[in-house]
């Protein structure tokens, strides 16, 4: 946490399908946390993923999290201070951390597609099946080797590269101490894909420090990401927030929810007759 600063938490949902019942939990408790500390709440659309965004997925979101009884202080529907509050809107910002990053010699392209990295000999898989694989050192450029210049238009991947060896630590507010270990535990990472857009660390860490972010509130898998999150604020001297990883929801099988769990989505709950006092009484008595 930001002793000194005012709470500030936030809510990012992706319109990239109806909301369901993890991510219900997990915005809620954002919700009360920022409200058992007199703090804010902002709205934020992670609307970067152009593939699988919808407009009524947008305009879903906004009614789901009404419905549930949230509400908060900005966002895309009442604006703010810290406006746009839509990712895709934030492009230049997310282009300039990008130029700093580069300035400071501490990216470099790849070329390497996904299934190259995989592939490669001793490219271990970081935790879960759908994380950042670490990225082989003979795919590194050289320390020092001169970096070309961005360019206009970008046409390959860039990678933040880490520093190999170091034992970084937080304070999470659920898990209690982190641990882990660059290029041991997590490799070179995606900043930048070739297509145009940040990636989900640049854009988060770019957009919860300047909007003011204390603590960011999201499920336990992303645990592995604030690592990298970490050495991106430090990178650009910014303020690292506090975090809280909320336990994930599974179905009845023991997986864990996805937006494909259309059964689960609060769309079909509602239609099903479920109540959102309901819900909320039931996380309550945990």
């Amino acid at each position: 946490m930001n002793p000194g600063r005012p709470y500030r938490g936030r809510l990012a949902p992706s319109p990239t399908g109806y909301l369901h019942l993890g991510h219900a939990r997990t915005f809620w408790t954002a919700a009360e946390r920022a409200r058992a500390a007199g703090g804010a709440v902002v709205l934020r659309s992670d609307d970067l993923d152009a593939t699988r965004y919808r407009l009524d997925f947008a305009a879903a979101m906004l009614e789901d999290l009404r419905w549930l009884g949230l509400r908060w202080d900005e966002g895309p529907d009442i604006g703010g201070p810290h406006a746009p509050y839509e990712q895709s809107r934030r492009l230049p910002r997310y282009r300039a951390a990008l130029e700093r990053l580069h300035a400071a010699g501490l990216v470099y392209p790849c070329q390497r597609s996904r299934r190259d990295v995989i592939e490669a000999a001793g490219a271990p898989h970081e935790g879960a099946a759908d994380d950042e694989p670490i990225y082989p050192a003979a795919f590194r450029p050289e320390a020092g080797a001169p970096v070309p210049p961005l360019g206009a238009a970008i046409s390959a991947n860039w990678r933040l590269r880490v520093p190999d060896g170091e034992r970084l630590l937080f304070a999470d507010g659920r898990l209690g101490p982190q641990e882990a270990v660059a290029g041991r535990d997590f490799g070179d990472f995606p900043v930048w894909r070739k297509d145009g857009c940040p990636s989900y660390q640049l854009a988060c860490v770019v957009d919860d420090a300047e909007m003011g972010i204390t603590e960011v509130v999201r499920g336990e898998d992303l645990v592995r990401s604030t690592f990298r999150q970490i050495l991106l604020y430090r990178a650009l001297g910014w303020p690292v927030p506090g975090f809280y990883h909320c336990p994930l929801m599974t179905d009845a099988a023991g997986i864990r929810l996805a937006k494909r769990h259309d059964a689960l989505s609060l769309r079909s709950l509602r239609e099903r007759g479920e109540s959102a006092e309901a819900l909320r009484r039931k996380w309550t008595a945990g």
